[in-house]
């Protein structure tokens, strides 16, 4: 593959959501992943590592994007306000250029965070964070007609609620769902034809798959289903003369126990409950909580997600404030609190500039988030070992002042959760396996180099290496750097400077008014959110 001194001018970016370097480097070994092995014997390859926290909402803009979040602007699942509200980030918080906004036309199937779809030049169907296949999901409109009609119950997502004892029925699930999906990329690249610049693909099965089953055997079968996805990408990017980048946003591990970081800073002295006065006393004597409420709802056919279509969501808001309740936001007391952890382990600091009713001052935001930073990595185990690894802020996202004052992420098999816990430590329930910060990048084409190890490669750098690789300029701003270790030797882009272009911020327009229930009702199932 490494004999041609003219760079290709296209790409395929194949996502594997979730996929760690070392089970497909074991399997590959092992000869039970031949094209995996193929890749690596024919292309450059290496771990990849992911942004922090680790995780789906921030790290596929920054691989599509080659910039870090406070460029990008997406911070997790849920955009916190400052009155203490939120509301789910969309594809209209990237204010970052994407690549299929840089080249066209493009082909863009299954993609985290890119609902609602954008006008492109090429096709797109929107992945996770899409409502429902009963909403608009794609661009043009016309392409949903053809995928209800060629892939009948096509879905974006599973409720994963529903399989937490079902694990058979689970992985014929997602059996089905990874095959609905292949279907799509072949639709795709039909509507594509030989006119394309970019192809863009996210399979986010075994990341789901992952979560709940980090059993072994059942791993790698549904490995093999990807390895023969890859075979058939190789074969069309080969067809097309592409080059072919594999990436994973994040990697896996199995997780232990759970750590409720909002209960630290509660001990701490820094996080305090909302105390049960008034409406919230009289309906906690009485014993009803949020947890009653919905399911004696729910049993008489009122769901939470009727509640949040028929009233507005500042009044539900309200009232869910007013039930008690586990909640980082709803169950908080803000007058006293000086910190909590929000989302996926966004921590923010209380103060009056960013909050409506903040009670820190600006000046001692410094001291108090070091001290805060200390509280929580002083958080140990029963046999010493801390439980956290803290990253300031302010290092991890230095062009953005609205940025998470820390970010609070769990060590080895500990996983952090938001939700306020009487407990500090909590058993996984249902979930086996959570993220790692250590992904994986596989690429192979006309001008990469066969055998090469790719060393350091960060999520942000894919965007650029990939845009050098066939021709084209790299985003001045952006914060990833070309992997020039991946292209042989004597050809243009490994002998080629870099050429740099300003681009434009994105302006995808205003607040999407959807009702996102069903959505946060499987990132809830996944663990995601509370």
């Amino acid at each position: 593959m490494s004999g041609s001194t003219a760079p290709s001018e296209r790409a395929f970016v194949l996502g594997l959501d979730g996929v760690p370097w070392r089970l497909i480097e074991q399997w590959s070994d092992e000869g039970k992943l031949p094209n995996v092995a193929r890749m690596r014997e024919e292309g450059a390859s290496g771990t990849l590592e992911s942004t922090r926290p680790p995780t789906t909402p921030l790290a596929w803009p920054s691989i599509a994007t080659g910039v870090w979040p406070d460029k990008h602007g997406i911070y997790g699942f849920q955009n916190l306000s400052s009155e203490y509200s939120h509301e789910m980030y969309t594809s209209h918080d990237l204010a970052q250029p994407a690549l299929w906004d840089l080249l066209g036309p493009s082909h863009v199937g299954n993609v985290p965070m890119t609902y609602p779809a954008r006008e492109i030049d090429g096709t797109m169907v929107t992945g996770m964070m899409t409502p429902s296949t009963d909403r608009e999901f794609t661009r043009p409109s016309d392409l949903q007609d053809e995928i209800e009609s060629r892939i009948p119950d096509y879905e974006i997502s599973l409720d994963y609620h529903k399989y937490g004892d079902r694990l058979d029925d689970f992985e014929v699930a997602v059996d089905d769902m990874l095959a609905k999906r292949r279907d799509l990329m072949r639709l795709q690249m039909e509507r594509a034809g030989d006119d394309w610049q970019l192809f863009f693909f996210v399979y986010t099965a075994p990341d789901r798959f992952q979560h709940l089953i980090w059993d072994m055997d059942r791993l790698l079968e549904h490995y093999k289903q990807l390895d023969e996805i890859l075979g058939e990408v190789m074969a069309y990017t080969d067809d097309h003369d592409a080059d072919l980048y594999v990436v994973s946003d994040h990697g896996f591990g199995p997780i232990d126990q759970l750590v409720y970081v909002n209960r630290i800073l509660e001990d701490a002295g820094y996080l305090f409950r909302r105390e049960d006065d008034g409406t919230r006393g009289a309906l906690a004597s009485l014993g009803i909580s949020r947890d009653a409420i919905t399911s004696a709802l729910s049993r008489v056919g009122i769901t939470e997600k009727t509640l949040v279509e028929s009233l507005p969501r500042q009044l539900v808001d309200s009232v869910a404030a007013q039930i008690p309740g586990d909640h980082a936001l709803y169950d908080v007391d803000f007058d006293r609190t000086v910190a909590f952890v929000h989302d996926t382990g966004n921590c923010y600091i209380n103060d009056s500039d960013r909050f409506e009713g903040g009670i820190v001052s600006p000046s001692e935001v410094p001291r108090v988030k070091e001290d805060i930073k200390a509280a929580l990595e002083s958080a140990t185990d029963a046999e010493g070992t801390p439980l956290l690894e803290v990253f300031d802020g302010d290092e991890l996202f230095p062009t953005d002042e609205d940025a998470p004052d820390l970010v609070v992420c769990g060590r080895e098999t500990y996983e952090s959760r938001s939700t306020v816990s009487d407990e500090v430590l909590g058993d996984t329930g249902v979930y086996d396996a959570s993220h790692r910060s250590e992904g994986i990048v596989l690429c192979r084409g006309p001008s990469i180099d066969a055998g090469a190890t790719l060393r350091g490669a960060r999520v942000v750098d894919i965007a650029p290496t990939l845009l050098h690789g066939i021709g084209e300029p790299v985003p001045k701003n952006a914060d990833g750097r070309v992997l020039f270790d991946a292209f042989a030797a004597e050809t243009s882009p490994a002998t080629t400077k870099v050429e740099r272009a300003a681009v434009a911020q994105v302006d995808a327009g205003g607040d999407v008014d959807e009702d996102f229930d069903d959505v946060e009702d499987r990132l809830k199932g996944l663990g995601y959110m509370e």
